[in-house]
Protein backbone atom coordinates (compact mmCIF):
# COMPACT_ATOMS: atom_id res chain seq x y z
CA UNK A 1 0.00 0.00 0.00
CA UNK A 2 1.20 3.49 -0.96
CA UNK A 3 0.80 6.30 0.79
CA UNK A 4 1.67 10.24 1.16
CA UNK A 5 5.35 10.30 2.01
CA UNK A 6 6.51 6.71 0.70
CA UNK A 7 9.28 6.48 -1.08
CA UNK A 8 9.24 4.14 -4.45
CA UNK A 9 12.20 3.65 -6.73
CA UNK A 10 11.43 4.49 -10.67
CA UNK A 11 11.00 1.39 -13.00
CA UNK A 12 12.28 2.90 -16.06
CA UNK A 13 14.74 5.03 -18.08
CA UNK A 14 13.74 8.53 -17.66
CA UNK A 15 16.58 9.19 -15.18
CA UNK A 16 14.63 9.68 -12.06
CA UNK A 17 15.59 7.03 -9.72
CA UNK A 18 13.41 7.76 -6.64
CA UNK A 19 10.17 9.24 -6.08
CA UNK A 20 7.93 10.39 -3.39
CA UNK A 21 4.42 9.67 -3.48
CA UNK A 22 2.69 13.22 -2.07
CA UNK A 23 -1.33 12.36 -3.33
CA UNK A 24 -3.23 8.94 -4.33
CA UNK A 25 -5.55 10.13 -6.95
CA UNK A 26 -9.14 8.99 -7.16
CA UNK A 27 -10.71 11.15 -4.52
CA UNK A 28 -9.98 13.52 -1.36
CA UNK A 29 -10.68 10.45 0.95
CA UNK A 30 -8.25 8.05 -0.85
CA UNK A 31 -5.76 7.22 1.26
CA UNK A 32 -3.55 4.12 0.33
CA UNK A 33 -2.64 3.19 -3.74
CA UNK A 34 -1.76 -0.43 -4.97
CA UNK A 35 -1.04 -1.35 -8.18
CA UNK A 36 -2.34 0.26 -11.17
CA UNK A 37 -3.20 3.38 -9.28
CA UNK A 38 -1.84 6.60 -10.47
CA UNK A 39 -0.02 9.31 -7.97
CA UNK A 40 1.27 12.46 -7.99
CA UNK A 41 4.98 12.26 -7.06
CA UNK A 42 8.44 14.50 -6.66
CA UNK A 43 11.36 13.26 -7.75
CA UNK A 44 13.33 12.70 -4.91
CA UNK A 45 16.97 11.79 -7.09
CA UNK A 46 17.84 11.72 -10.88
CA UNK A 47 21.03 11.45 -13.09
CA UNK A 48 22.21 14.70 -14.29
CA UNK A 49 21.39 14.33 -17.54
CA UNK A 50 17.66 12.46 -17.15
CA UNK A 51 14.33 14.47 -18.71
CA UNK A 52 13.13 14.78 -15.60
CA UNK A 53 14.65 17.17 -13.08
CA UNK A 54 15.05 16.61 -8.86
CA UNK A 55 12.16 18.53 -7.61
CA UNK A 56 9.47 18.08 -10.58
CA UNK A 57 6.56 16.83 -9.76
CA UNK A 58 5.25 14.49 -11.79
CA UNK A 59 2.25 11.87 -12.47
CA UNK A 60 2.97 7.83 -12.22
CA UNK A 61 1.51 4.96 -12.07
CA UNK A 62 2.26 2.05 -9.39
CA UNK A 63 3.62 -1.10 -10.86
CA UNK A 64 4.98 -3.03 -7.49
CA UNK A 65 4.08 -2.73 -4.20
CA UNK A 66 5.55 -5.05 -1.10
CA UNK A 67 2.37 -5.50 0.61
CA UNK A 68 0.68 -8.41 -0.33
CA UNK A 69 -2.52 -8.77 -1.65
CA UNK A 70 -4.92 -11.25 -2.95
CA UNK A 71 -6.01 -11.93 -6.26
CA UNK A 72 -9.81 -13.18 -7.61
CA UNK A 73 -8.43 -16.27 -8.26
CA UNK A 74 -7.32 -16.90 -4.45
CA UNK A 75 -3.88 -16.43 -4.81
CA UNK A 76 -1.39 -13.82 -2.97
CA UNK A 77 1.11 -11.90 -4.18
CA UNK A 78 3.88 -9.17 -3.05
CA UNK A 79 7.37 -8.04 -4.58
CA UNK A 80 10.75 -6.98 -3.21
CA UNK A 81 10.16 -3.63 -3.80
CA UNK A 82 7.35 -0.55 -4.23
CA UNK A 83 7.99 0.68 -7.70
CA UNK A 84 6.24 3.57 -10.34
CA UNK A 85 6.78 4.06 -13.91
CA UNK A 86 6.77 7.74 -14.77
CA UNK A 87 3.77 8.91 -17.20
CA UNK A 88 3.33 11.72 -19.91
CA UNK A 89 0.98 14.44 -18.70
CA UNK A 90 -2.44 13.50 -19.15
CA UNK A 91 -1.78 10.04 -20.49
CA UNK A 92 -1.58 6.44 -19.44
CA UNK A 93 1.46 6.49 -21.86
CA UNK A 94 5.00 6.24 -20.61
CA UNK A 95 7.67 8.85 -20.25
CA UNK A 96 10.40 6.79 -21.28
CA UNK A 97 11.32 3.74 -23.42
CA UNK A 98 12.18 0.99 -21.79
CA UNK A 99 10.78 -0.41 -18.26
CA UNK A 100 12.83 -2.61 -15.74
CA UNK A 101 11.56 -5.51 -13.63
CA UNK A 102 8.25 -7.36 -13.68
CA UNK A 103 5.19 -5.51 -13.38
CA UNK A 104 1.82 -6.51 -11.99
CA UNK A 105 -1.30 -8.50 -13.91
CA UNK A 106 -3.81 -5.67 -13.14
CA UNK A 107 -2.12 -3.26 -15.31
CA UNK A 108 -3.76 -4.83 -18.19
CA UNK A 109 -7.12 -4.40 -16.43
CA UNK A 110 -6.37 -0.77 -15.95
CA UNK A 111 -5.58 -0.09 -19.47
CA UNK A 112 -1.66 0.45 -19.13
CA UNK A 113 -1.00 -1.29 -22.28
CA UNK A 114 1.94 0.46 -23.14
CA UNK A 115 3.73 -0.15 -20.24
CA UNK A 116 2.62 -4.49 -20.25
CA UNK A 117 4.26 -4.51 -23.36
CA UNK A 118 7.68 -3.02 -22.83
CA UNK A 119 7.70 -4.41 -19.39
CA UNK A 120 10.07 -7.63 -19.71
CA UNK A 121 7.91 -10.15 -17.53
CA UNK A 122 4.12 -9.37 -16.41
CA UNK A 123 3.53 -11.45 -13.11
Amino acid sequence: MIQVNTHLVVADNTGAREVMCIRVMGGSRRQYGKAGDIIVAAVKSAIPTSTVKKGEVVRAVIVRTSKEYRRVDGSYIKFDDNAAVILESDSTNPKGTRIFGPVDRILRDKGFMKIISLAPEVL
